[in-house]
């Protein structure tokens, strides 16, 4: 065969491996899914009738008995009344349950985030989101960012403050290596350098002791501290820090109910109902007001 022969014969070979291998790959995109049809959940399938709920017609809520405020008022998820009971029953709003299609079931805290079946649908219980949990559950976009918060002893010079700058004056106590200490130095910046703790115990210790005149930790833990150890205390007030505990409702792994549930909850971020409810009872009825 001659070299110009030779030449046009592979010329002609590779135009057919080009065009068969075109062939080849159109074929197989017309059976793929779309990376849409993957990631995207359409509204007409979050509705009571298309959801594959674990009763039919009705959402199950689960959470921990007894149920404390502020998150749940009279230890009675049903009543609507607390930042999580309200939250629960907007997101079944969002989704198209009624109040009387929600049920709320009791879960430990423990057993809502265990791998395993689960006997609800999501579970709202101050749940944080951590990479080791999501190994056994799913969990929701985010639903609370928790803020930091200052605990002082009632009728002190610290009970009733307004803002930051009052205290600049003050003793904090704070734990070593948390994100309440990177609040205290980037946002009070105290005149006075904080105390800074091996752990909660002795933080709380220094506290009982006069050794600080306030100690900062996350909103939720003050609120434990205020009503269930430290009586006399008030909560003088909270604020925003980057990095705060994620909280987020809790499904079974993979759960086909997830992308309902996000866009319940970015709905409702998004035309302010998630903040009214997160002023209501984490500000306002949790005595905790926010400090600028």
């Amino acid at each position: 065969m001659s070299r110009n022969r030779l030449v046009l014969f592979l010329i002609a070979i590779f135009a057919l491996a080009v065009f068969v291998g075109c062939g080849s790959s159109d074929d197989s995109s017309d059976d793929s899914p779309s990376s849409g049809d993957t990631t995207t959940t359409a509204a007409s399938d979050c509705t009571p009738e298309s959801m594959n709920t674990f009763k039919d017609g009705v959402l199950t809520i689960g959470t921990d008995s007894p149920a404390y405020p502020p998150y749940f008022e009279d230890d009675d998820p049903s009543n609507g009344k607390g930042f999580e009971s309200a939250l629960g029953y907007a997101i079944a709003g969002e989704l198209g349950f009624n109040n009387s299609q929600v049920e709320w079931a009791t879960v430990p805290f423990n057993a809502s985030y265990a791998p395993g079946e689960k006997k609800f649908d999501f579970d709202l219980n101050q749940v944080s989101i951590t990479a080791p949990r999501e190994k056994a559950v799913s969990f929701s976009v985010p639903y609370y960012t928790a803020n930091q918060a200052v605990l002082v002893k009632k009728g002190s010079d610290l009970d009733g403050i307004t803002s930051l700058d009052d205290l600049k004056d003050a003793t904090i106590g704070v734990q070593v290596g948390t994100t309440s200490l990177e609040a205290v130095e980037d946002q009070i910046d105290p005149d006075t350098d904080p105390k800074i703790f091996d752990n909660s115990n002795d933080v709380v210790t220094a506290f009982k002791q006069d050794q600080v005149d306030a100690i900062v930790v996350d909103l939720p833990t003050a609120i434990y501290l205020r009503d269930a150890e430290l009586s006399g205390t008030v909560v003088a007030g909270q604020f925003e820090q980057e990095g705060g505990d994620q909280w987020g409702a809790v499904m079974a792994k993979d759960s086909d109910l997830k992308g309902c549930v996000d866009q319940a909850i970015d709905t409702l971020r998004e035309n302010g109902t998630l903040e009214e409810i997160t002023n209501q009872w984490m500000a306002d009825s949790a005595k905790a007001p926010l400090l600028n």
